[in-house]
């Protein structure tokens, strides 16, 4: 390699380490372009109704602000509480959980879990879960810097809303002058991509939401309108988020009754599938594709390099991945690739711009 190279080399190093650096606050950019494409959402509605572009952003603003407000007012004072109750009894579900499938394992195995190390399993399956119980409630509502986050998110995103061209131009002039027409189209693409993903799982943590608390409230089981929030707000992470969302209830219920318990669980499945084969592909009938094991495998991705943060947003950086994957690598590298008349691999002449 020459000199030059070994300097581009060594620069391309050092930008990924700085990359790497401030990882964190490229999420935090790419959640404020998530909720800038959202609200811009609206805007073009209000566009398309001949409203004029200022008003339409001030006014999809402060409906924003005002169904945020309103749903603070109406729906987070009896969450918290019935969110406190769940707190108390979900231990005493969890023992009674432990209890029920001991005498199941007497009954039908023959099997005694508690000479097991004379019970020390159960007694530690019981503390991680209240401890588990513990740091999620501290995450959720102890924490001032989450609520600081979501503030300077907010607030990215309207800077980004008020004047989007600025932006995308500046993100567009870092690629080569022949490729950035092209830059262009995909950032539209993942724009559209991201917009499909947005309403399709606001759609579905809506549905799955409602039915949780029609079914909760059917089996009369204590503090519908908490679980029934919390399987809707953890909907919007797949494979995980449904099981967890699960826990509280079944627990909860076997307070009264196992057979309560069970019926919880029926439910919470039916609801699943009914979103998963219903709700969702109506909805995200133009989006990207996202097979199970492609998401979980986003999700560890994710999840390893940024944390809980990156879990949250594993799906539309996948969505937006995805996009640039197959746009890039696909159509303007491996597409552009032929078999000769002699078997041997020859190039089309690049044709970017």
């Amino acid at each position: 390699m020459r000199f030059g190279q070994w300097i581009g080399f060594l620069g391309l190093l050092v930008s990924l380490y700085i990359l790497w650096e401030i990882r964190y606050l490229l999420l935090l950019l790419f959640a404020a372009v998530l909720v800038a494409v959202a609200l811009d959402g609206g805007v073009q509605q209000l566009c398309c109704w001949r409203v004029p572009k200022g008003l339409a952003i001030g006014l999809t603003i402060l409906v924003s602000l005002g169904s945020l407000a309103l749903f603070l007012a109406l729906v987070v004072p009896p969450f918290a509480e019935q969110f406190n109750e769940l707190a108390r009894l979900f231990p005493k579900g969890f023992a009674a959980l432990v209890t029920w499938l001991t005498r199941l394992q007497d009954d039908v195995l023959g099997i005694r879990l508690q000479d097991l190390n004379n019970g020390e399993l159960l007694k530690q399956l019981q503390s991680y879960g209240n401890l588990l119980l513990e740091r999620s409630v501290t995450f959720l509502f102890g924490t001032l810097g989450a609520a600081v986050t979501a503030l300077l998110i907010f607030a990215l995103a309207v800077m980004l809303l008020l004047d989007p061209k600025v932006y995308r131009q500046g993100f567009i002039r870092l690629f080569p002058a022949f490729y950035r027409r092209r830059v262009d189209l995909i950032l539209t693409r993942c724009e559209l991509s991201l917009r499909s993903w947005l309403l399709g799982t606001l759609a579905a943590m809506v549905a799955v939401g409602c039915l949780s608390f029609l079914a909760l409230s059917v089996l009369h089981v204590r503090l519908s309108l908490a679980h029934a929030l919390i399987a809707g707000l953890l909907n919007i992470i797949p494979n995980i988020g449904p099981t967890v969302s699960l826990v509280p209830p079944v627990a909860v219920a076997l307070l009264d009754d196992p057979w309560k318990a069970l019926g919880v669980l029926i439910a919470y499945i039916i609801i699943q599938q009914t979103d998963s084969y219903l709700v969702t592909p109506f909805v995200m009938a133009q989006q990207i594709a996202l097979p199970p094991a492609t998401s979980l495998t986003a999700q560890i991705l994710f999840t390893t390099l940024f944390g809980l943060p990156g879990l949250l947003l594993a799906l539309p950086l996948m969505v937006v991945a995805l996009v640039w994957v197959e746009e890039v690598v696909v159509k303007d590298i491996l597409d552009r690739w032929d078999e000769g008349p002699a078997g041997r691999l020859v190039s089309d002449p690049p044709d970017l711009a």
